[in-house]
C-alpha cells in the first residue's frame, strides 16, 4: 500500500513540476515576445541619433545599402546638409575582438577617407579592450582608407597603431572599418556603374 503511495506522490510531484515548467515556458515567451520589439525600436532609434552626430550639420539620412559585416547584419547610409548636399557616407560594420563583436559606425567623406568613428557596443575587457571608446585611438583612423586599414605595431606609419596589450581588440576594428570602406567602395562603383 505504502509502494503504491509513493508512486502516486511521484506522479504528483512529476506533473506538478512539468506543469511549471510549462507555465514558466509560456511567460518567458511572453516577455520575450512583448520586449524583443521595444529593444529593437530602442537600437534603431540610438543608431539613428548617432547617424545625425557623425557629420556636422547633418540634416538628413538616407539608406545607401544593406550588407553582412562579420555574420551581422548592417547598413550604408548616404548623409546630406541642410543645403541639401551630400556631406558623406556612415557605414555600420562589425569586428571580432577578444570577448565579442565591436559594432562600430564610421563616418566617411566624399573622397572615401575616414572623418569619425562611433562605437555602438561591444564586450571586450575593462581597461584593455575597451581602449576602440577612447578618442585617442579613434583619431587614428581619421583622414585614412581601405588601403590604410593594418595593424601595425610601430608608431611613424600610414597604418594604424595597435594599442599595447588590446591588438586583438585593436584588429577587430581595423578589420572591420575596412571591410566597411571595401564594402561602400563597392556600392558606390555599382551605383556609377548603372
Amino acid at each position: 500500500m505504502s509502494e503504491n503511495m509513493g508512486s502516486k506522490e511521484i506522479f504528483n510531484i512529476t506533473w506538478k513540476l512539468v506543469l511549471t515548467y510549462i507555465i514558466g515556458g509560456l511567460l518567458i515567451v511572453a516577455v520575450y515576445a512583448k520586449t524583443i520589439p521595444i529593444i529593437a525600436k530602442n537600437a534603431n532609434a540610438k543608431k539613428m541619433s548617432v547617424l545625425m552626430k557623425m557629420f556636422d550639420g547633418a540634416d538628413k539620412v538616407e539608406l545607401l545599402s544593406e550588407w553582412t559585416a562579420a555574420d551581422h547584419p548592417a547598413e550604408i547610409f548616404k548623409v546630406f546638409g541642410k543645403d541639401g548636399a551630400l556631406l558623406g557616407y556612415v557605414v555600420e560594420s562589425y569586428g571580432k575582438g577578444y570577448s565579442s563583436f565591436i559594432h562600430t559606425m564610421l563616418a566617411v567623406d566624399k573622397d572615401q577617407k575616414i572623418t569619425n568613428i562611433s562605437v555602438l557596443g561591444h564586450a571586450e575587457t575593462p581597461g584593455l579592450g575597451d581602449v576602440v571608446e577612447t578618442p585617442d585611438f579613434q583619431k587614428r583612423f581619421y583622414g585614412k582608407g581601405a588601403a590604410n586599414m593594418e595593424i601595425v605595431k610601430s608608431e611613424g606609419t600610414d597604418k594604424i597603431q595597435a594599442v599595447s596589450g588590446a591588438t586583438i581588440s585593436s584588429r577587430a576594428v581595423v578589420n572591420g572599418q575596412r571591410d566597411g570602406l571595401i564594402e561602400l567602395s563597392k556600392v558606390l562603383q555599382n551605383q556609377a556603374g548603372e
